[in-house]
């Protein structure tokens, strides 16, 4: 498993460090969001990463999709029911919901075509900052709090024709859009899946932006050029 380095499990029980999400954040995904630091107070592992872990234990269904109910914070060991429900809930000791899953249709157990999946959606997700969030931003004449940016993975679903793919499967975006209500908003990513160069499914990935503000295009560059040098910086 690709995966086996970003975490440890105890039985049906998984433990990320911040450490181990940060380096799939970054060394995966090249997703630099600083909620991903290991110093951040208000540190979180990446949802891309527990989405690639519900991959690699349940396998890839035709149709999946995912609710990030809460953050993932440092020294939660999370919960990975063993089910064939078509949905199940990723939980700590408290009970508490951190991922809920839904999914229906056909599945695929084969590790090369999850990996693909898994890495090509992530890589998709980790490079929406700045190339597709700051245009958005621009069109809408708002920005993020280049001292507190906050962006929060909400949820993500993939509709699939068939999981017998002759190709491993690309993602492409289709569509973006964002809407925006005072100091808050809400960004969509709508994506192609396709195997082979055949369309074989789409889906979108939801995010929430707090603390927004009137679009600075100074400070909006500082900020860009300040996170692109940190993903050009980082080394493995």
């Amino acid at each position: 498993m690709f995966l086996a380095e970003f975490f440890t499990q105890t039985n049906q029980q998984i433990l990320i460090t911040p450490e181990q999400a940060s380096h799939f954040a970054k060394g995966v995904a090249g997703d630099f969001n600083p909620l991903h630091d290991p110093s951040n107070k208000r540190f979180c592992v990446p949802g891309d990463l527990l989405f690639s872990l519900v991959l690699a234990k349940y396998g890839l269904s035709q149709k999946m999709s995912f609710n990030f109910a809460g953050m993932v914070g440092k020294d939660v060991a999370l919960n990975f029911p063993v089910t064939d429900a078509p949905c199940f809930d990723v939980t700590d000791d408290n009970g508490k919901v951190y991922l809920g899953v839904e999914r229906d249709g056909d599945v695929c157990h084969d590790e090369a075509v999850i990996e693909a999946m898994a890495r090509n959606y992530v890589e998709f997700s980790g490079h929406n900052f700045p190339h597709i969030l700051v245009p958005l931003m621009a069109e809408h004449n708002v920005m993020l709090n280049p001292e507190r940016p906050l962006v929060i993975y909400d949820s993500m679903e993939f509709n699939l024709s068939h999981v017998n793919f002759s190709e491993p499967p690309k993602l492409e975006l289709a569509e973006s859009r964002l809407e925006v209500s005072g100091k808050r908003g809400v960004a969509y990513l709508i994506f192609d899946v396709k195997s082979a160069g055949e369309l074989v499914g789409t889906g979108s990935k939801k995010m929430m932006l707090s603390g927004l503000r009137e679009f600075d295009q100074a400070a909006i560059d500082a900020f860009c050029v300040q996170y692109l040098a940190s993903r050009d910086n980082y080394s493995v």
